[in-house]
């Protein structure tokens, strides 16, 4: 507990101790009621300022003005009755504030929980300095730097291994405990711990742009994207107060009003006048107001746990109504770890083409590119390289030792008019041209992820009517990697532009209430990102422009993790909808028993509070996901 709940689980204590004392002290009239007026101050003194407050400022409607005028009518009508009644009035309030400390707590340990789980923001980073380790502030350290990471350390910014091995928990970062062994030449990101030996690693980033504080600040922001649901309470609320303030004030005056004018009866005003104050009770919307931003936050905070950052509670909704999942195949459904495995109809040595496409290549990023530097295996002289166009969807052109060398895909060889030889085998063909002359083709192949097939059953398994792949690859690769991971429809040789056609000509087809989910890592796949209805993107291996465009990021580019995504933002849903039908329900039968004064003001309390503590319970049921 806080300062704050200790201050006010003491408030309550001394409250309800005063409350029980006086129940025993035989005192009346008006030192009665200056005795009572003690503990009901103690309890409900901050309601009656908010309250006040409120009114100042032209806010008037909210539960603090509900509490404020139901417990000071309760005490207006004990004194017009001279009864010298005020417990039911302390108790409401009393009972109310248990309910707010409890709220209060609830929320409080949901935070906790996800800060805990998001514990991964380094607090120093270790730079050498003549022969001593200098701890310094991961702002300050510069792209280029080295830095060591010593045994149960955190990893405080991405960067290459440049020395030592060791194993790193990155559970934080992908909720899977399973270790991953690195070592010199590894990339590495931040927010892992070190867990045997020490490494020395180059910086590849800003710690602003590091994958700890990407993370950090998509969960801190998350709760600014609102969702339907949450916009809909928030306008509920608005008209709802007023609205049933002003029921309470007919419940007060037309019956009364209707026995002196039409029935020639007593008016019974303290009757009608106790029913309006035990309805504005009963009415009182923290229950909805409360747990439905709960169960959403609880649904990111356990989301972010299993690794999955889900950058705001609107996409959690859209995610939970997910019918088609279009994925990207390099890096998503496959490894995008290509290899060299063989060269074709060559008619230079193999060495010599490898030499001129890796040369050729080597101002790409693309994972093609890194292949045939790998086989090439030999360093890159880029001085070697001059005039690179690489025009995008085909391949690259460039003069390597002043030789032109073409390196691509058969469109390629179709825009240059160079006739070139199909291969027969299954993967991605370079076909290679010196000086406009055909020399053979590349065959590099992609590997398909461990998970992939699994991963496309579970979202069949999870109600997902239609998978799709689009790909900028040849059909036949495109149509060995459908078959073999289980893709319902393949779009194959497709550019970026026409990704994004092929995901909008989708969701022209599909229904209003089908929400489409696009899966990439790359650069290319950001446009597409942005134009589905959710972007998913693979956080661990994927560009920065895709992690930016995505709305859902997997922390560990596991595509099982989509099924597991979308269970957790249905069970999320799930909860939200079963507050809303139970707090409405309640309340509503709980206002018509007391409009017709069944209910007293014992039920009104159970209404508020009781109903607010079982929904707030059920809010915090969002963080527990491991078993889905």
């Amino acid at each position: 507990m806080n300062k704050k709940q200790k201050k006010m689980l003491v408030r309550i204590i001394v409250a309800a101790v005063l409350l029980i004392a006086l129940s025993f002290v035989p005192v009346t009239g008006v030192l009665r009621f200056i005795l009572y007026m003690i503990p009901y101050l103690i309890i409900g003194y901050d309601i009656l300022m908010k309250a006040g407050k409120g009114i100042r400022n032209h806010q008037i409607f909210d539960e603090n003005f509900l509490m404020a005028i139901a417990t000071v009518g309760a005490i207006v009508l004990a004194l017009y009755d001279q009864s010298g009644d005020y417990t039911e009035a302390i108790a409401v309030m009393l009972f109310y504030q248990v309910g707010e400390l409890f709220q209060s707590y609830a929320v409080g340990k949901s935070r906790r929980n996800i800060s805990e789980l998001m514990d991964i923001r380094p607090d120093y980073a270790n730079i050498e300095n003549g022969g001593n380790l200098e701890q310094v502030d991961p702002d300050e350290v510069e792209i280029g730097t080295t830095i060591v990471v010593q045994p149960g350390e955190k990893v405080p910014i991405d960067g290459i291994v440049v020395e030592g091995t060791s194993s790193l928990n990155t559970s934080a970062l992908t909720g899977e405990s399973l270790p991953r062994d690195v070592s010199a030449g590894d990339e590495i990101i931040s927010g892992c711990i070190n867990m045997t030996g020490l490494l020395k690693i180059q910086t590849t980033k800003e710690f602003g742009e590091s994958t700890v504080s990407k993370i950090l600040d998509l969960v801190e922001n998350a709760s600014s994207r609102k969702s339907k649901s949450e916009d809909f309470i928030a306008k509920f609320a608005r008209i709802y107060t007023p609205a049933v303030c002003i029921a309470a004030l007919a419940l007060a005056l037309l019956p009364p009003l209707a026995r002196i004018l039409f029935m020639g009866l007593a008016p019974q005003w303290d009757t009608w006048i106790y029913r309006a104050l035990t309805f504005l009770v009963i009415s009182c919307p923290c229950a909805l107001v409360i747990s439905i931003p709960l169960s959403f936050f609880a649904g990111i905070g356990g989301a972010s746990k299993a690794g999955v950052l889900v950058k705001g509670s609107n996409y959690l909704e859209t995610l939970s109504q997910t019918k088609i999942v279009v994925f990207d195949k390099t890096g998503t459904l496959t490894q995008g770890v290509f290899e060299v495995n063989g060269i074709h109809h060559n008619t230079l040595e193999n060495e010599k083409i490898l030499e001129y496409a890796a040369l050729a290549e080597s101002a790409s990023s693309h994972p093609i590119s890194k292949s045939l530097q790998r086989a090439y295996g030999k360093e890159i002289d880029r001085s070697r390289v001059q005039d690179i166009q690489e025009i995008s969807g085909n391949g690259v052109i460039a003069k390597v030792d002043g030789v032109e060398v073409a390196a691509g895909n058969t469109k390629l060889m179709d825009k240059l008019h160079i006739p070139y030889i199909d291969c027969h085998h299954v993967g991605t063909i370079i076909h290679m041209a010196i000086e406009g002359e055909y020399v053979g083709h590349i065959l590099i192949s992609d590997i398909i992820k461990p998970h992939a097939k699994g991963a496309l059953e579970a979202l069949k398994a999870s109600g997902v009517r239609t998978t799709i792949m689009l790909t900028g690859d040849a059909r036949k690769v495109a149509d060995q990697v459908a078959k073999e991971v289980g893709v319902d429809e393949v779009h194959s040789e497709l550019l970026p532009a026409d990704k994004v056609e092929q995901v909008e000509r989708i969701m022209e087809k599909k229904s209003a209430q089908e929400k489409l989910a696009f899966v990439g890592d790359g650069i290319n796949d950001a446009p597409v990102l942005r134009r589905a209805d959710i972007g998913i993107a693979m956080g661990a291996m994927g560009s920065d422009a895709a992690i930016e465009a995505a709305d859902v990021v997997l922390m560990d580019d596991d595509p099982m993790k989509i099924a597991k995504a979308i269970r957790i933002s249905r069970k999320c849903l799930g909860i939200v909808y079963q507050n809303i039908i139970f707090a409405i329900g309640v309340k509503l039968i709980c206002l018509i028993l007391g409009a017709f004064g069944i209910a007293n003001m014992w039920l009104a309390i159970f209404a508020d509070v009781g109903v607010m503590i079982i929904a707030v319970l059920n809010a915090i049921r969002a963080l527990f996901v491991q078993k889905l």
